[in-house]
């Protein structure tokens, strides 16, 4: 029986797939069995290859290695036997899923913090591209029913970013936009937490406690004046994972 082998790609940084793909794979694999959470596969390398390539030397200084393969998706190696040239993988989502997107949902009940908001975020980006390895682009929700297409948007975006700024309180609890929270659900469900910022500006006529609960490199909270020193700094703590900037 003729071996179709397996392209399979290292993944040192972030890259969308688009991108992973036009590369040279790393290695080529002959899949010897597939379970729902696991791959087992010959590697048709080279083992000297294998023995110097720069994944190897991370595997055997016990750090994570991700590979996407071919039509299967994201894998971690769990084990690698250069005698027989067999590895083992584990099924994991990793971040060569997403697309350099940034989605924003804003709210619609308050126009100055939505322009503001806005503004800036087009601001950080025109200055984080002047930097960054690869381009990334604002989508921001148009405010109507959210359509399949949209939840993918949000679903493959590298960061989800709400604006939850009070729209109106009721007692002690600011309440915020429904379009906003029905997106954010979506989002705090389909995504992993660190990719989820909440944005709120600052509204005296408007107080109470916001719904939402997360770490606070994930929730900013600012006045409109500070805007544009608070918001660089949130995200550039959050793109700080996927090794965009020098």
């Amino acid at each position: 029986m003729a071996i179709i082998p397996l392209k399979a790609w290292y993944l040192e940084k972030y890259e969308p797939i688009v991108e992973v793909e036009k590369r040279a794979p790393t290695l080529r694999l002959s899949r010897g069995s597939l379970m729902r959470s696991a791959m087992r596969a010959d590697f048709l390398n080279d083992s000297q290859e294998v023995r110097l390539a720069e994944w190897f030397q991370r595997y055997l200084d016990g750090d994570t290695v991700e590979f996407y393969i071919e039509g299967s998706g994201g894998y971690t190696v769990a084990n690698v036997d250069l005698l027989s040239h067999e590895v083992y993988l584990l099924k994991q989502d990793n971040s060569s899923q997403f697309d350099p997107i940034l989605y924003l949902c804003p709210q619609t009940f308050y126009a100055p913090g939505q322009e503001a908001l806005r503004s800036q975020l087009e601001a950080a980006l025109k200055d984080f591209n002047g930097r960054s390895r690869l381009p990334l682009s604002l989508i921001v929700s148009p405010g109507q029913r959210t359509s399949p297409y949209q939840l993918r948007q949000i679903r493959k975006s590298l960061v989800f970013i709400a604006d939850t700024t009070p729209v109106a309180n009721a007692g002690e609890r600011a309440l915020v936009d429904p379009q906003v929270a029905m997106e954010l659900g979506y989002a705090l469900q389909s995504k992993r937490p660190e990719q989820v910022l909440l944005v709120a500006i600052d509204r005296p006529d408007c107080p109470g406690h916001p719904p939402f609960n997360l770490p606070s490199p994930q929730h900013l909270t600012s006045k409109l004046a500070d805007l544009p020193r608070t918001l660089p700094q949130a995200l550039t703590i959050l793109l700080q994972r996927y090794n965009l900037f020098p």
